[in-house]
Formats: C-alpha cells, structure tokens, sequence
C-alpha cells in the first residue's frame, strides 16, 4: 500500500487519540494544517499530525519513575504565571513532573498522550478555555477520576452559572500555594501507603 500523505478528521483523531471536535477545533485554530476537498471534506497531511504528536512527546519526555513522581498538568495562558508556578513548584523538593500548556487544546493533547495525575487549570484562555476542556475531559470515562483543580480570577458565582461537571476543587487567584502543595503532599503520602 502506498504510503498516505492525507487524513481525514476520523483519521487524524485517531491518530492524535483525541475526539473528532477537538480535531476540527485544532483545524479551526491553526493548531492543524488542512484543506478542503471539493466535496468540503477536510483533509490533514500526515506530517502536521506528526508534528503535533512530536511535539507532544517531547513535553512528556523524561517522567521519571512514575511510581513515586506525580505528574502535574498545568493549563494557564498567562506567562507570568507559568513561570510562578514552575519557580514554586521546583522550591518545594518535591517528586513532582510539570508540564505547562497555554490553553485547553494543548490541554487535551498532553492529557491523550499520558494523564496526569493532577490537572491545575485556569478557566478563560484564547482558543479552547477551562470550561469546554474539562467537560471534555469529565465526558471521558476513563478519566471520570483524575483530580482537577481550578484556579480562576473569576468570580465563583459566575463560575456557578456556568457549570463545570461535579467533583472539581475551585481556587480563586492569586494561586494559592499553600493548599496546592497540602495538596500535593496528600496525594504524594496516600501513593506510599501499602495497598489493602
């Protein structure tokens, strides 16, 4: 067979082991190459799909051993922030793997390609924001039970009326790291106690 140079959306997610929306949001969002075929069906080259799952490796790379390292997703567009929670994070010693995505397509791409053990999230980002990515993520069944945190400078009654699935801890900014790293110190101490 004669190697294939164009996917379609079907394929690509696939391929990229997101859903068929996040792929055409991709596409929308210059995230994706495409172009559209007479019959208006797109079609993605096969290396702008193998770009984006390079680059998604690249960002999981080096997780260490996993049994004793938490993995922690961090969704934030804000530069700034990114670089405060990379600082503090890195203070505290702790066995932690960061990975820092701007907005939430990335947000789902890094969570296909290995979930974390906790998400931290902020809620207005360009592109897909917090809202839709974590009712994509709740949607899925095999990640119903991932901790999701979300740290927002909205109001929490706006954030009401708005939503967000159930079993989600909502932080308002500025971060609070205090009760970020109790809480990583929980989920840390509850992995070396010996199973039942």
């Amino acid at each position: 067979m004669a190697d294939v140079e164009f996917l379609s959306t079907r394929q690509a997610a696939l391929r990229l082991g997101v859903s068929l929306g996040t792929v055409q949001n991709m596409v929308e969002n210059g995230a994706l190459e495409a172009w559209k075929t007479a019959g208006g069906h797109r079609r993605i080259p096969v290396s702008s799909v193998d770009a984006v799952l390079a680059k998604r490796k690249g960002g999981a790379a080096a997780a260490g051993d996993a049994g004793s390292h938490l993995d922690i997703l961090i969704a934030e567009d804000d530069s700034t922030l990114q670089m405060l929670y990379r600082k503090t994070f890195d203070r505290w010693n702790l066995p932690l793997t960061l990975r820092i995505v701007a907005n939430g397509f990335d947000g789902l791409l890094q969570v296909g390609q290995k979930k974390p053990d906790v998400l931290i999230a902020d809620l207005m980002m360009p592109g897909m924001d917090g809202f839709e990515m974590i009712r994509h993520l709740r949607a899925n069944p095999d990640l119903s039970s991932m901790d999701i945190i979300v740290v927002s400078a909205i109001e929490q009654d706006e954030i009401a009326q708005r939503e967000l699935p159930a079993n989600i801890t909502v932080f308002a900014k500025p971060i609070p790291f205090h009760e970020l790293k109790g809480f990583m110190l929980g989920r840390l101490a509850a992995r070396q106690r010996p199973p039942h």
